[in-house]
């Protein structure tokens, strides 16, 4: 047994929504430098080709683009087609791409619960409904596909802000996890969540324009999260040491959710 081995993605394929930036940029990055074949999509098409050349620049795995509307549910079809006519199997499956709306309670619009719910959790079944056949045919007993949900800290804690439709969708998306955990683990294919806290991110800019200082002194590892800090524990779970875990839901927050306020 060594760490190599353990540790090792080299020859997977993978596939990353909001794969172009964000934490989906840095999962990318991490497992094309460690051999794995990448496919990135979002809807951004100019996004996914520039962070295509960025990664085959590493000449260690490989990257394509496969750009789609993740809003739009003949995107997600024609993605999942397009995918299977390159592929004949998919080792692991990164739901990533999400979206946020903040607004006063009192002026919370009913077209932000649909706009959020729809990309962050009623297309990631959507997508991980079409793409299970590729799934299956990867999955083995010794090595699982994987299936990794890219949630958040907001999803089990109760936020500062009010984002009442990301922070609900989040929850849904690590319970949901759960439920695929049971239902897929049965296809020899595993289900697990990440509950990220604050990342560099198109998503959280504003936010850490404004507060960054307070959200670090909040996090008891006094820091933002790194882009080694996710794509190593989508290593982890992507890798033969992390093949039997399955339903689990991993803070990856520096403690941010359990730091108490008073």
């Amino acid at each position: 047994m060594n760490s190599q081995n353990l540790f090792d993605v080299k020859g997977k394929v993978v596939l990353v929504t909001g794969g172009a930036k964000g934490i989906g940029r840095m999962i990318s990055e991490g497992f094309v430098a460690n051999g794995a074949t990448v496919y990135i999509s979002s809807r951004d098409a100019k996004a996914c080709d520039a962070a295509v050349n960025e990664l085959n620049a590493l000449g260690k795995g490989k990257a394509h683009s496969i750009p789609a509307n993740f809003y739009k549910e003949e995107d997600v079809k024609k993605l999942a087609e397009e995918l299977g006519k390159r592929e004949d199997k998919l080792h692991v499956l990164v739901n990533n791409s999400g979206s946020n709306w903040g607004a006063p309670y009192n002026e919370y619009p009913s077209s932000a619960w649909t706009r959020v719910l729809t990309l962050n959790l009623h297309r990631v079944f959507d997508l991980t409904q079409l793409v299970t056949p590729l799934l299956e045919k990867a999955a083995s007993a010794g090595d699982p596909a994987r299936i990794i949900n890219i949630g958040s800290i907001d999803g089990i804690r109760v936020p500062a802000l009010e984002t009442f439709a990301y922070s609900a969708s989040k929850a849904g998306l690590h319970h949901m996890s759960r439920v695929l955990a049971n239902h897929l683990g049965k296809r020899n294919i595993t289900s697990n969540s990440l509950a990220c806290g604050p990342f560099e991110s198109k998503m959280m800019a504003a936010t850490l324009e404004s507060y960054r200082e307070t959200i670090e002194a909040g996090i008891p590892l006094g820091r933002i999260g790194t882009p080694e800090d996710v794509a190593g524990a989508c290593l982890f779970l992507s890798s033969r040491a992390g093949s039997y875990v399955n339903g689990a839901t991993i803070t990856l927050d520096g403690g941010s959710a359990i730091a108490a306020k008073l």
